[in-house]
């Protein structure tokens, strides 16, 4: 019989702020977190556009940081391509910035913020990154450029009108530091450059929202028992599908606490709220296969209430299904 919590390999998680043990590959063998490399990367494909942050060079402003909303797409390494125009004062922040770097003053470092839109009222409580470095005006001869602007205009439907007009340029922003936020109170950390150019975003990006909207909506019933008697969460008050992969799937536990104990010795609180991750035993690489292994998770937890013990060589429903606890309610 396997432990219904694998022993966990060393790993780090900064929760709440704090750096803790963290568990990104159980006993089992496979991986069932995707790395915050894989997970970077898949913000920025799966965003189109973000916040281009600039240092202000206009007069009474000079130095103040200056936010702009503009449109992007990925090349090959994952570094976002801008079509921005010479006269917009961001991109005059750049060039001037770039003027005053080359002799010997200031930096030319800009960042763009994407965040996923969940339609959620909270936005902390979404995936988002933040890509720093330089700025590079792309030649119109590079061999990728009919590729950029092909993908550009297909994603963008106003860049064929600006295209090919002397006051648009495409600009290439070479990531030197990503740091990627993975929600609220869940996780964040630095990605390396390298490894993020090298790093491919995940299978379901484009319908893990959907995905999650209907697991919520449709299958309360099989969420409560998979928190009942796969975690273990005695006092239930709710769960949620908080994001789904190709390796897993994320659930918000809150649960009604003990009223005479307090976690980390602070206050007092009535309910805790947990972060667990429950692992597919086999990566999936479409939706069909991701449905098939939650279903199979349902299955396994339904089994478990039922009180039903298979043949003795068999494992005990949901003992082999992989599962961590990725965040702790640090407040209660």
């Amino acid at each position: 019989r396997h432990a219904l919590h694998a022993p966990p390999l060393s790993a780090t998680l900064e929760v709440n702020g704090e750096v803790s043990a963290d568990v990104a590959t159980p006993a089992f063998g496979t991986p069932i977190r995707l790395t915050a490399t894989e997970k970077a990367r898949t913000v920025t494909s799966l965003c189109t556009s973000g916040t281009l942050c600039t240092v202000s060079r206009a007069e009474g402003v000079e130095g103040a940081p200056f936010g702009s909303h503009v449109d992007y797409v990925l090349d090959d390494d994952g570094s976002p391509i801008l079509l921005m125009n010479k006269m917009s004062l961001h991109t005059k922040n750049i060039l001037e910035a770039q003027q005053a770097e080359g002799e010997g003053g200031g930096s030319a470092l800009v960042t763009l913020f994407t965040q996923i839109l969940s339609g959620k009222k909270d936005g902390q409580d979404s995936a988002r990154c933040s890509v720093t470095g330089r700025i590079e005006v792309m030649d119109e001869e590079k061999e990728d450029m009919a590729a950029i602007k092909m993908r550009y205009s297909i994603e963008h439907s106003y860049a064929d009108q600006v295209v090919e007009s002397p006051f648009f340029s495409f600009y290439r922003l070479v990531p030197e530091k990503i740091y990627y936020v993975g929600g609220f109170g869940v996780s964040s950390t630095w990605v390396v450059p390298e490894e993020y150019r090298s790093a491919s975003p995940d299978i379901l990006a484009r319908e893990s929202a959907a995905i999650v909207a209907k697991l919520n909506a449709q299958h309360r019933d099989d969420l409560t028992l998979v928190a009942r008697h796969l975690l273990g969460a005695a006092g239930l008050e709710s769960v949620r599908v908080t994001a789904v992969d190709r390796l897993g799937i994320d659930l918000r536990v809150t649960e009604r606490g003990d009223p005479g104990q307090s976690r980390g010795g602070g206050r007092r609180k009535p309910l805790v709220t947990d972060e667990f991750r429950i692992g597919f035993r086999i990566p999936v690489i479409s939706v069909e296969d991701a449905k098939s292994e939650v279903l199979k998770v349902f299955q396994e937890a339904w089994e478990k209430s039922q009180g039903y013990i298979w043949d003795e060589d068999d494992d005990l429903p949901g003992s082999n299904v992989p599962i961590l606890k990725v965040a702790e309610d640090g407040l209660g």
